[in-house]
């Protein structure tokens, strides 16, 4: 979440900076709260005062052998009207804690100011469009001609926006996924970590999702109130939660992967074909947990650790800054990165990469001890995908086709694949 000092000393100027994301922030609201805890705060602490200044005379009555009784009742009705004004205090405090669960973080001054992707700003192009002397076909003619890729069984099995895999496509699945990793851990220096693929609702409002989003979470029937994840970034980001690291320990930098599970909320009728946007996937996620003021250099380092798959894999791609409107809720700056498909003669986002700053820190109360002054201070955290998986899968088969459907393999992946140059020879 945001600072709320922003929301008390520069509410104009943070309301005009929400409005450019997209965000209208309920203004007389936040006045009249703010306030009501004011009040309700200076109230509180008159009265603990009064409190403390009649305690002492308490002790001296009962020092000096006087009867304390008087004294003993203005206390106790003090007591009450403090117990009433902490919990008034706490009501409105809570309700102010609303609002800031709402808001979305604030946008770094380099985001172009925009409305939707039409106003995201490409940055930089690597390689260019493979060149086929035929009309290349979309992953889905290519996996089901092929008789690897069925969704008709996983709609039996499950229903719609599933998948099944079978043979050497499944293998091609595994080979990019362990690429990646041996690629982040070997290359880029990541630590490999495993976490559960359910996580509590703390975990989720740490890192944003909830309480905004529950509706594209899949909840888990039980008593626990687990979620499945939606993203790795959402357990590995909190492993720092309510800790306290020392400056020694920074950069943090995990490489983790997971199945990823989202209900799609709100996309009904989008990218239905295929395995674009699916409720069940699979991503290689980053995360960094790093000191503030290296924040900027480390969405620098993660974006070009994720384009370096696609460039390993010879995939052609761009990058593109999105503007205020078009980046995720926690978001401060983002860059997507996205592979072109021949099939749909297209660019298709295959990784975000996002600097949160302090906002998920604040939620998560994930701080570290500053050297130079011995207090601690909010890290900031940063995550992007390295890469989706099965987006990786489809621009591999897209862009290694050949005239009769059958699908190349990168000559990176090919000893993960048992010495395989090819699906469907």
């Amino acid at each position: 979440m945001i600072d709320i000092k922003l929301l008390r000393t520069e509410l104009e100027v943070t309301s005009v900076k929400l409005e450019q994301r997209g965000y209208e922030l309920d203004k007389k609201a936040v006045m009249a709260l703010e306030a009501r805890r004011k009040e309700v705060q200076v109230r509180t602490q008159e009265l603990q005062s009064r409190r403390n200044a009649s305690a002492k005379e308490i002790g001296k009555a009962k020092a000096a052998g006087k009867d304390t009784a008087v004294f003993m009742a203005a206390v106790a009705n003090l007591g009450d009207e403090l117990k009433q004004a902490e919990t008034e205090l706490d009501e409105v405090q809570g309700l102010l804690n609303d609002i800031l669960l709402d808001i979305p973080n604030l946008a770094h001054e380099s985001v172009p100011v925009g409305r939707d992707e039409n106003d995201n700003v490409e940055v930089r192009r690597w390689g260019g469009p493979p060149k086929f002397d035929f009309e290349p076909k979309d992953h889905t003619d290519l996996g089901v001609g092929l008789g690897l890729l069925d969704f008709e069984m996983a709609t039996k099995l499950t229903g719609s926006r599933f998948v099944t895999m079978t043979g050497q496509l499944v293998r091609l699945h595994r080979a990019i996924t362990q690429f990646m990793i041996d690629l982040h851990v070997q290359e880029h220096g990541y630590t490999e970590i495993y976490v559960p693929y359910m996580v509590n609702s703390d975990t989720l409002r740490g890192t944003g999702n909830l309480p905004k989003f529950e509706e594209d979470l899949f909840g888990v029937k039980g008593e626990q109130g687990f979620y499945l994840i939606p993203t790795a970034e959402v357990p590995v980001t909190n492993v720092v939660r309510g800790e306290i690291v020392e400056a020694e320990s920074l950069p943090r930098k995990y490489v983790c992967h997971t199945p990823c599970f989202r209900s799609e909320a709100g996309s009904y009728g989008k990218d239905t074909r295929g395995m674009l946007r699916q409720h069940q996937f699979e991503k290689v996620e980053l995360v960094h947990i790093v000191r503030p003021q290296d924040s900027y250099d480390a969405l620098e380092e993660l974006t070009s650790n994720a384009e370096r798959i696609l460039q390993k894999l010879g995939l052609h791609y761009r990058t593109v800054v999105l503007c205020t409107r078009d980046m995720g809720f926690a978001a401060a700056k983002t860059y997507d990165i996205e592979a072109w498909l021949p099939g749909q003669q297209r660019y298709r986002e295959i990784s975000s990469c996002s600097n949160c700053e302090d906002f998920q820190a604040r939620r998560m109360q994930a701080r570290w001890r500053n050297p130079e002054t011995g207090k601690p201070e909010l890290v900031h955290t940063l995550n992007g995908s390295g890469l989706a998986v099965g987006r990786t899968l489809i621009a591999v088969m897209e862009n290694y086709q050949d005239a009769t459907g059958r699908i190349g393999i990168p000559e990176v992946l090919q000893s993960y694949m048992g010495g395989a140059k090819i699906i469907g020879g």
